[in-house]
């Protein structure tokens, strides 16, 4: 492997893009795009969801074909038949989204169909076991090789599909949005086996909507915006601020818009719920046009209290009232029924039918205001649509294309137009930022606000810190599955929050 950097002057790229052109259908995802990868450097890719880099990604991937223009592996043309050849050329791609088979273990997951093979073809789950154990190891992570992959969290799942990169030896390894879910320790983890597979001569792609991210880990960015090349350049003679003005092609503004709270009554009231193993004895109030946000560490038992709220899981005890009226467990229905709305972490997954239609998924929690007699009357399910996406300024190119083909930031404001339809009282986001370009990040952040300032109660679950930070008027702060401190929002910054998220917090809510 080659340990060659572009520094002091011109290498081969291990991996390049010169003119690359992809559309599909009337859309125009790339326009004469070009890339360089070199051995031994850790480049960005920076722009907004839609900006085109997906479609970059698969096409080095071999999931696509460049309509026109070349792909160079060492500087020679080389032409991808699909993911098994980029694959076999040593290009490993770790998506935003864990593609894992649920009911196979992890070691199971990260060898699929290359397993060590014994006497008469049988497989030896041993040799697999302690390939597996290696690479946890490698990583830095505590992961049973044996463990089921169903019931993994994100960011256990984003550790799996790391090392079943990390186990085909790349030479260029992708990774889109591989710390979108994790804590700042699985953070810096992760950086450090970037910074040591870069020490081996990796050639690194690393995309990320957090730019603090970018500029500690990379050496160069390339720009994408609307399909088209912005820049390609070192970031030590970039400012945040320049890569976002590359980005949207404009001055962005206040990031975290945050207007002054005016709370009214209690909109929500959690008493003491708990569910065996998960969290216990989860008290607090939200009151209607405050941010209150549920800050904690991954495994902290946030996105769980989320769901026991809403009745997706049923609590084991403890009591939820929303406007002073106490709600049936478990039941979703009487959730909504009462005014509550979730958009929930996984909008893949649990936000969105993919293969339905932009207007159907807005339409799916209002199909009862949209027809009579069972039918839905498809001029109001597209007026509706089509009212919300103008609200939220959504791209896309017809609003009976599938929700799948929306970039991130655009199905978050699908998920978030579905509930907002409902016209609720209270208005639970897991994670609302995940995974979306700084631009959408902003668009969200401003509605929140607005919200809020238009009497909504909100109860914002956030892993950024700086988000939390940000907009809330409150942060209650969970540590293994306990609530252990309230901040209000003018005492509250990241030593405060983290120390208390790690458990160093005193009795009376102080962190230590």
């Amino acid at each position: 492997m080659s340990k060659t950097a572009p520094a002091g002057g011109s290498p081969v790229p291990v991996l390049a893009l010169e003119g690359v052109n992809k559309s599909f259908g009337s859309v125009r995802a790339l326009r004469g795009v070009g890339l360089e990868l070199y051995a031994g450097e850790a480049h960005a890719l920076a722009g907004e969801n839609g900006a085109g880099k997906s479609t970059l990604i698969k096409i080095l991937a071999g999931v696509h074909a460049p309509d026109t223009g070349t792909v160079l592996l060492d500087g020679a043309p080389a032409a991808f038949d699909g993911p098994a050849d980029a694959r076999d050329a040593g290009i490993a791609v770790i998506y935003q989204e864990p593609t894992l088979f649920g009911d196979l273990s992890i070691a199971e997951n990260i060898f699929m169909g290359r397993q060590p093979r014994r006497a008469l073809g049988r497989i030896d789950h041993a040799a697999v076991r302690r390939a597996t154990a290696a690479l946890m190891d490698r990583l830095g992570v505590d992961l049973d090789p044996d463990r089921a992959a169903r019931g993994l969290s994100i960011a256990d799942q984003q550790i799996v599909e790391i090392a079943k990169a990390l186990s085909f030896e790349a030479r260029v390894l992708i990774m889109d949005e591989p710390t979108a879910a994790l804590t700042g320790t699985e953070t810096a983890r992760l950086f450090s086996v970037v910074e040591a597979l870069r020490a081996e001569g990796a050639a690194v792609l690393f995309i990320s909507h957090r730019l603090g991210e970018i500029f500690e880990l990379c050496q160069r960015v390339t720009t994408l915006r609307d399909g088209r090349l912005v820049a390609s350049e070192p970031l030590d003679s970039l400012t945040e601020d320049d890569l976002v003005r590359r980005m949207v092609g404009r001055d962005l503004g206040e990031l975290y818009p945050k207007q002054e709270a005016r709370t009214g009554e209690i909109a929500l009231s959690v008493h003491r719920l708990t569910r065996e193993g998960v969290f216990r004895d989860v008290s607090f109030e939200v009151r209607r046009g405050e941010i209150v946000a549920l800050a904690g560490l991954v495994g902290a038992g946030r996105s769980e209290v989320a769901q026991a709220v809403f009745g997706v899981e049923r609590p084991d005890a403890g009591e939820v009232h929303v406007g002073g009226t106490a709600l049936r467990p478990g039941s979703p229905t009487a959730a909504m029924r009462a005014g509550l709305a979730l958009v929930p972490e996984d909008r893949r997954q649990r936000g969105l039918v993919m293969e339905a239609s932009i207007e159907r998924n807005i339409g799916l929690t209002g199909l009862g205001d949209l027809g009579s007699a069972g039918l839905v009357r498809r001029a109001r399910e597209r007026a509706r649509a089509s009212d919300w996406a103008l609200k939220l300024r959504l791209k896309y190119d017809r609003l009976s294309d599938s929700a799948g083909v929306l970039s991130g930031g655009n199905q978050q404001k699908v998920v978030l137009a579905k509930w907002l339809a409902t016209d609720p009282a209270v208005l639970i986001v897991d994670e609302p930022t995940r995974g979306i370009d700084v631009g959408t990040k902003a668009e969200v952040h401003r509605l929140l606000s607005s919200l809020a300032a238009d009497g909504l109660a909100v109860l914002m679950i956030s892993s950024d810190l700086p988000e939390v930070l940000g907009m809330a008027d409150r942060v209650l702060v969970m540590h293994e599955g306990r609530l252990v401190t309230e901040i209000p929002r003018e005492s509250a910054d990241e030593e405060t929050v983290m120390s208390a998220a790690a458990g160093r917090t005193r009795p009376e809510g102080k962190a230590e």
